[in-house]
């Protein structure tokens, strides 16, 4: 199953369109702008900032003003247009009128609004605000023009804000409402069925705990395991945008509760913006696992290399596929956190230039590190060892188990795991690049023919090379070297089977049974640890005729020895 662009492409905007907080202009939603102060002026006490003034949670206008003067206009303006509404709202026959008038002593254009009733003939004239130079700059146009503008999008908003208590609007809206509801449950019930069949899938693709499969095939495997993983993170969070913005649609739709909506929308627009940053960041970083293995099982499915290099080549792919998904974690991580702090308003230039500071200085007091990391990447681009090797560092020795750029794990013979860092591989010895060799001792003792016992070894060599399972891990016809040294016990004939990596051990134990079983047979006998024993009867004669005078008879006894196993 393949993520199409337009999935990637319509959840993302999905996700946009709930928590941007910048006026949208969408059907069916209000034009919703989330309080947001806006710095216009960069002083030290008095900065001007912006904000809405807002009528059943929708943006009618913006004003500004200083700082420690914003909070208090606010409220006066918010208090009078209430009043204003509330008496509006209440008598269906009453008409609203706006002009401006330059006031005298502050030289300010005054906006009023006359409240006419036409059945009673009842005037009502209230000051509503007063537009200063701050309200202007928030457009760039005069000041008159500002208040203009500001008259025509009350004369707009008022009647709409009247339009939608009416019962039939509300009843049409309350129609809208439950069709949402209806449709979120759809919806919802459609992706959670996908979900379901896409977890399926991706449980078949589980690594099974077995390396039998070529590293082609697992990396294949491991790309199509993190597509799914990036389309079962869209859904889920198509899930949540469905249900999340079709709840804030439903509260749009009433002008009770549209206040509600843009309560919501502020409280919790930092959380979703650092929420959308990871999420991308995750998705990211999954896409790009998948391009790794991608372009690491072509290189291991490479059919110009010779089978030797192939198996070697997957070893190295594989571990290099690891280093390289460590890096890419580690760096979109960074950037991730980066982009996040920006995305809540805090100044990164700062902290990027605190952190070269701070990385200069760790570099001075961590130079193990990097020559850690320095060695572990020669280490990789020399091919000296692998995941899957087993090597000899120094004392210690064992199964790569893994390895990144800076430390190297192995798994020795008693099963502990055995940390080395990389800069303290110098001389390292592996047992299995490209190909493994068995060497044979074979000690046989010296009463044996010599020439019958090594007829004897090269027969039963043959004979294991002939079986069907053996050929497999025996890569080249074995060397008979013949006599290779005496010792206490008897000659050594020695013996090289090459064989494909790591399957030395395996050859030998089977070499070893089969040519007991053959001397065995042909009665050639191991040589085993012994002893000699000399013996040496022969006393000086003085002592002879000691031993025959005090009665003791005497035989003559030989020198001899005897051979104790």
């Amino acid at each position: 199953m393949r993520i199409s662009a337009w999935t990637i492409a319509g959840s993302i905007a999905l996700a946009g369109w709930v928590i941007s907080p910048v006026q949208a202009q969408i059907p069916g939603l209000p034009n919703v702008n989330i309080p947001t102060p806006n710095p216009l002026k960069q002083s030290s006490e008095d900065a001007v900032i912006s904000e809405c003034v807002r009528l059943d949670g929708r943006c009618l206008f913006e004003i500004a003003a200083p700082t420690s003067q914003f909070p208090q206009r606010m409220q006066e303006i918010e208090q009078r247009l209430q009043d204003i509404s509330q008496t509006y709202f209440k008598n269906e026959s009453a008409e609203l009128e706006f002009r401006q008038e330059l006031d005298q002593q502050s030289n300010l254009p005054e906006i009023y609004v006359s409240l006419l009733d036409e059945q009673d003939n009842r005037f009502k004239e209230v000051r509503l605000m007063s537009v200063t130079d701050q309200d202007a700059d928030l457009t760039g146009v005069p000041i008159e023009t500002r208040a203009d503008e500001i008259i025509e999008q009350l004369e707009q908003q008022l009647p709409q804000a009247k339009q939608e208590r009416q019962p039939d609007v509300l009843t049409d809206r309350v129609g809208v409402a439950v069709g949402t509801g209806v449709a979120m449950i759809v919806a919802s019930l459609l992706i959670y069925r996908w979900e379901r069949r896409l977890k399926r899938s991706k449980q078949l693709l589980e690594p099974s705990g077995s390396n039998a499969e070529p590293i082609s095939t697992q990396l294949t495997q491991n790309q199509q395991r993190n597509v799914k993983e990036v389309l079962h993170r869209l859904l889920q969070l198509t899930q949540g945008v469905i249900w999340v913005g079709g709840s804030l649609l439903i509260l749009s739709l009433f002008p009770y509760t549209r206040p509600l909506q843009v309560l919501i929308l502020a409280s919790f627009r930092i959380p979703v913006r650092v929420g959308i940053v990871g999420l991308g960041t995750y998705v990211i970083i999954r896409l790009s696992y998948a391009l790794t293995d991608r372009f690491s099982s072509a290189i291991a499915r490479n059919h110009l290399l010779t089978p030797e290099s192939a198996q070697r080549s997957q070893l190295r792919v594989s571990t290099v596929s690891g280093v390289t998904k460590n890096i890419i974690t580690l760096s979109f991580s960074a950037i991730g956190l980066l982009v996040a702090l920006a995305a809540i308003g805090i100044d990164i230039g700062p902290l990027l230039a605190g952190a070269g500071i701070i990385g200069l200085g760790l570099s001075l007091a961590s130079q193990n590190l990097i020559k850690d990391a320095i060695n572990g990447f020669f280490i990789l681009l020399e091919d000296q060892y692998a995941v899957g090797d087993v090597i000899t560092v120094g004392d210690v020795g064992g199964f790569v188990e893994m390895i990144n750029l800076r430390i190297t794990q192995l798994r020795d013979a008693e099963g502990r795991l055995i940390t080395v860092p990389n800069s303290e591989v110098r001389i390292v010895a592996n047992l299995s690049s490209n190909w493994s060799r068995a060497d044979l001792n074979i000690p046989v003792t010296y009463q044996a023919d010599v020439d019958k016992a090594l007829d004897l070894v090269r027969q039963v060599a043959h004979e294991m090379l002939m079986t069907q399972m053996w050929r497999e891990r025996i890569l080249d016809e074995p060397d008979i070297l013949g006599v290779d040294n005496f010792g206490d016990r008897g000659f050594i004939i020695r013996v090289w089977i090459k064989t494909q990596p790591l399957k030395q051990w395996e050859v030998a134990r089977e070499f070893r049974r089969r040519l007991k079983a053959a001397f065995d047979e042909a009665g050639i006998l191991l040589s085993v640890p012994q002893q000699a024993l000399w013996f040496n009867n022969t006393l000086p004669m003085q002592s002879l005729s000691n031993g025959h005078s005090n009665g003791h008879s005497h035989h003559d006894v030989q020198p001899e020895y005897a051979e104790m196993e």
